[in-house]
């Protein structure tokens, strides 16, 4: 796994790394509220999808659908919200987050919406154990 990625500040502290396919880095984010996943790709310098070279996007559209693909047959996803927006944190990221009618955010998007609820100790290892082996049997994720 290439652990040289250097991941900006706010990403780094409000997610937990899960490991790598085979061009981002998956990173989960600590926001009990909704399910929420982020993929980084693993290139220096990049803010823009159209910055990385055509066969790393293509790369990263494949990474991506099989991605919230399995978020939404694994939560069970009235929705699944995917976006790349770069507005606070620059390094380009692509949000997988898990939406349900019922979710406290619905329909509007999720941010500024609530303050991160964050995980219980207990709530997120027992997360990554149901999640890590679907996750490397799915979609070949190496975990870190």
């Amino acid at each position: 796994m290439n652990t040289g990625l250097s991941l900006d500040p706010r990403l780094a502290a409000d997610t937990l790394a899960l490991g790598d396919l085979p061009l981002c880095r998956l990173l989960w984010m600590r926001d009990a509220n909704y399910p929420w996943a982020i993929l980084v790709p693993r290139r220096e310098s990049m803010t823009e999808i159209y910055q990385l070279a055509e066969v790393d996007q293509w790369q990263l559209q494949e990474e991506s659908s099989a991605l919230a693909a399995w978020m939404a047959d694994f939560f069970r996803a009235d929705k699944m919200n995917v976006a790349n927006l770069g507005n606070i944190v620059a390094q380009l990221h692509v949000h997988h987050i898990v939406r349900f009618e019922h979710d406290p955010a619905w329909p509007g998007p999720v941010w500024g919406k609530l303050p991160a609820r964050p995980y219980s100790e207990g709530e997120l290892d027992s997360l990554c154990k149901r999640m890590l082996p679907a996750l490397q049997k799915e979609l070949g994720l190496i975990p870190c």
